[in-house]
């Protein structure tokens, strides 16, 4: 599938409702970013983790798009019914992420960030991974979800994030992090069901995953902080170097989960996040849940809701 394709079949699925019967419902989200907020809206100010989650969301729109592709092409093999309507719903809730994140580049740009650096290079770098086989793509899928299930955890508990990051934002990523941590194991049993060699495929993409995205990332992070007249804030940057790497620091906690993934017995329901799922789906998309005035389409996913009512709304 060209670009164009892949954006209508995700649009498409994000309008069906069987991901709801097995807690993966596509919410449709409309998060409204008013005028005027703070040039850097994360950890309270700070040009270099500011900068850094600009480039997060940049990169997230093509690296949905990645995701869906790497297991839509695998759909038609996979027999349990179960797992075909898990697919449904972790390709629903990563169309309306990219859609949401397009829209956030967009206010980040107006902010004065320039987003095209990071979806210029993500696309260089996914285009490197689209050369290898399906099996090994879909592979290199699961470690980045398993990655982006551990910042999704951060983004939910991480106290200073949380208090410090300007509250209209933070409404986008709460809803994303709950969804990344609802479907974080959808590729990896699709890619146990279609793969001979899945171990070893699942071994080989964390190095084929950080050769080809960390340059990108890390140029495009240079790139952003240097256009912001930031390049030699070092005062700001120990202290947002503190904040994502020091003891407790926000990308630290992710780092330090990265190796389980390795354990030849590892699934991504061993990170233990039922609860927290729970505890915020409660707080955002209860009766009176905070999010609900964005939440187009929660009477139908109510309708739609199976046995795992406890994984999806009330």
């Amino acid at each position: 599938m060209n670009e164009s394709n892949v954006r209508q079949f995700m649009s498409s699925e994000a309008r069906k409702s069987n991901g709801a019967s097995v807690g993966i419902p596509a919410r449709l989200m409309d998060f409204p970013l008013p005028e005027g907020r703070p040039k850097f809206p994360f950890f309270g100010g700070n040009p270099l983790a500011s900068s850094l989650f600009a480039v997060f969301s940049g990169i997230f729109p093509p690296g949905e798009r990645f995701f869906v592709e790497s297991v839509r092409r695998f759909r038609d093999q996979i027999e349990d019914e179960t797992l075909k309507a898990e697919v449904s719903g972790f390709i629903g809730q990563e169309a309306i992420h990219g859609r949401e994140h397009e829209h956030l580049n967009e206010w980040f740009t107006a902010q004065g960030y320039d987003m095209a650096m990071p979806d210029r290079m993500i696309r260089f770098s996914l285009g490197l991974l689209e050369k290898l086989s399906p099996t090994q793509q879909i592979a290199c899928t699961n470690f980045m979800e398993h990655f982006t299930a551990h910042l999704a955890e951060q983004w939910l508990v991480h106290e200073e994030f949380r208090s410090s990051t300007d509250p209209e934002v933070i409404k986008l990523w709460t809803w994303h992090a709950i969804e990344e941590l609802e479907h974080k194991a959808v590729a990896f049993d699709v890619h146990a069901k279609v793969s001979k060699h899945a171990y070893l495929e699942r071994v080989l993409a964390a190095p084929l995953v950080l050769t080809a995205l960390i340059p990108g990332v890390a140029f495009s992070l240079f790139w952003i902080t240097a256009r912001q007249g930031e390049a030699l804030n070092l005062r700001e940057h120990r202290r947002g170097l503190k904040s994502l790497l020091g003891q407790g620091g926000f990308i630290r906690k992710v780092l330090e989960r990265v190796p389980e993934y390795f354990d030849r017995s590892f699934h991504p329901e061993q990170q233990e996040t039922r609860l927290l799922e729970q505890q915020w789906r409660d707080r955002l998309f209860g009766e009176n849940g905070e999010l609900n005035v964005h939440f187009r389409n929660r009477d139908a996913v109510k309708k739609s809701l199976g046995p795992r009512r406890d994984a999806a709304v009330h």
